[in-house]
């Protein structure tokens, strides 16, 4: 591939290399592996179910010590909602409400959403909103509900489609609506807090910062006269350096109608980039729109102390052992070696066992010496998700993993069989650690698996092309951290992806 010189300024613009971006096209030439799965992860291999007596020994151990941590949530929340209303888009571009009545329309278009959405009209957290901006009565059912969808969305009302997903009305309690970025300021003062002080960061997308902050402004004095919690809030946008380079469909780089190379944003997985400029004790993630009414609170609080439960015991023997194998101390070769493989479940090299006691100390030196994430795993009621798996990679090395189902082989009768086996799945519930037993940041660039990523096809100006996804910020941009998994109740999963999962009793206050 030959850059112009017109395409050396865009990257240099951009912060991306043409190292980065030749290396991207080789990535489209040569297509990205499906990952090879050898079992599903399930309670008593590779999760872990705790009794009631060891969930409270975890939650001690975490209250005990959070008061010397520095405890930081980080939440995604660069997502807009116009997804979310999708179902409302297609129905004012497909209804007529002076041609047809709603129930015909419903009938012809199976259009079951909207059924949902018009049935319990009112017991959306913006149903007051939207009915007192409405000026005159509508006719028919159908014009009653067209003027009330477009009231929503309409870019000259209230424009919902256009907002961050994270400062939509989600929950009402009386008379007070409340947006998910709110719920987790409070869900913040209940588990990620030190001192009476909270720590929050969101990656969030640059056109939506002023709304952000204009909203924080407007709830900070009752967040903080309602938990007695300070809160310290900043954000982050996704870097323009981990855009991707579009081809067309023969590999060649993608060009717009001016001639410049298309860039796409490269999904969530770049947000390891934003994850990596955060330096704290314990980072909790939790994605913006996974937030439920304040009567499960504690509930989500406790399994959220528990997973730090988890982590700061796996940290304090990771540290120890670390520090024996650096002091030479004589038995510490097999107590490591076993903690390394039952508990950070990461496997050691075939032939382990014979190699000299300095190659063996090395090999336990670069597996202790790595971050930790603990991340929650909800039974599988068929939410769509990652899913926790033992694998394989091309070096033999044995690991856990959270794994896309587009990442699996579907043409492979036995990795699809060992797919079906999956009892669990992902809610984006992470507890990290990112330092060192000498309490020094790790770089996470270094952990990345470059071939986690995701290659789909999409359309410009009517021409087909090719774009890249960089691997998951919670799958392969994560691949090389040490990994457990915990059941968590399903409680703290409560994810909106439309507008109608909103009517979800975790969500009707």
């Amino acid at each position: 591939m030959e850059l112009t010189e017109k395409d050396k300024k865009q990257l240099a613009a951009k912060g991306i290399s043409e190292n980065k971006v030749i290396g991207q096209i080789e990535t489209f030439s040569e297509g990205i592996p499906f990952v090879h799965l050898k079992r599903a992860a399930v309670v008593g291999d590779g999760i872990y179910r705790f009794s009631k007596e060891e969930e409270k020994e975890l939650v001690a151990t975490y209250t005990k010590n959070s008061k010397q941590l520095d405890v930081l949530k980080f939440v995604p929340a660069s997502g807009a909602a116009s997804r979310m209303f999708k179902a409302l888009f297609s129905f004012l571009d497909a209804y007529n409400p002076k041609e047809e009545t709603l129930d015909a329309y419903i009938e012809r278009a199976k259009d079951r959403d909207i059924k949902v959405f018009a049935d319990d009209l009112e017991k959306f957290p913006f149903y007051a909103d939207v009915k007192s901006r409405l000026k005159g009565s509508a006719g028919s059912e159908g014009e009653k509900l067209y003027a009330f969808v477009r009231e929503l969305l309409d870019e000259n009302s209230l424009n919902y489609g256009f907002y961050p997903k994270g400062l939509l009305p989600f929950h009402q309690y009386g008379t007070d609506t409340v947006t998910p970025f709110q719920e987790h300021l409070k869900e913040g003062a209940l588990y990620a807090s030190s001192n009476g002080e909270s720590q929050l960061h969101f990656t969030i997308s640059e056109q939506h910062e002023a709304m952000f902050n204009f909203e924080l402004n407007e709830v900070r004095e009752k967040v903080i006269l309602d938990t007695k919690t300070n809160f310290y809030v900043d954000y982050s946008f996704q870097k323009s350096a981990t855009d991707t380079i579009a081809v067309d469909m023969a590999n060649n780089p993608f060009r717009n109608a001016d001639g410049s190379v298309l860039f796409r944003p490269g999904g969530h997985g770049a947000l390891i980039e934003n994850l990596n400029d955060q330096d704290a004790d314990i980072i909790f993630i939790k994605n913006i729109d996974n937030v439920a009414v304040m009567r499960d609170a504690d509930a989500v609080a406790e399994s959220k102390k528990i997973l730090a439960g988890v982590l700061l015991d796996a940290q304090e023997k990771a540290f120890a052992y670390t520090k024996q194998l650096q002091n030479g101390i004589a038995d510490a070769l097999n107590h490591t070696s076993q903690f390394v493989e039952t508990k950070l479940n990461a496997s050691l090299p075939e032939g382990y066992s014979d190699m000299s006691r300095q190659d063996r100390v090395n090999i336990l030196l670069a597996k202790l010496q790595r971050p930790i994430r603990i991340c929650g795993m909800v039974k599988n009621e068929g939410e769509p998700g990652g899913g926790p798996f033992w694998i394989t990679n091309a070096k033999g090395e044995r690991s856990l993993q959270i794994i896309e189902s587009a990442q699996i082989n579907m043409d492979n009768a036995e990795q699809v069989a060992i797919l079906k086996n999956s009892t669990h799945f992902n809610p984006v519930d992470l507890v990290c650690g990112v330092r060192n037993h000498n309490g020094e940041k790790y770089n996470l660039l270094d952990f990345v698996d470059h071939k986690q990523g995701f290659i789909t096809e999409k359309t410009k100006d009517g021409k087909e092309l090719k774009a890249l996804e960089l691997p998951g910020l919670w799958n392969g941009a994560m691949a090389y951290w040490n990994t457990i998994f915990v059941e968590v109740p399903l409680v703290t999963f409560n994810p909106v992806k439309t507008v109608n999962d909103l009517l979800k009793p975790s969500h009707q206050g």
